[in-house]
């Protein structure tokens, strides 16, 4: 069964999925990878905000908070 790739902001609470992509550029995305986020790393939704930005995701044991044009730029693939 082929798996498609999703933006990460389209998790549901308690979804996981596999960092598969990162599409942004510049200082942000050098941010993320310093973080932790890289090709295959496990990430949870744990929260959404009352208006549903920012979402807060799980990440290596560290909950991060991400603005949804961030986490949109941000494939993942669910497991």
């Amino acid at each position: 069964m082929a798996h498609s790739n999703i933006p990460l902001s389209k998790l549901l609470v308690n979804e996981r999925g596999k960092v598969k992509d990162i599409l942004l550029k510049g200082r942000i995305r050098r941010r993320l990878l310093d973080l932790g986020l890289i090709t295959d790393t496990a990430i949870e939704t744990l929260q959404k905000s009352p208006f549903g930005d920012p979402i807060a995701y799980l990440i290596r044991g560290t909950v991060i908070a991400l603005r949804s044009e961030i986490s949109s730029q941000i494939l993942v693939e669910k497991v």
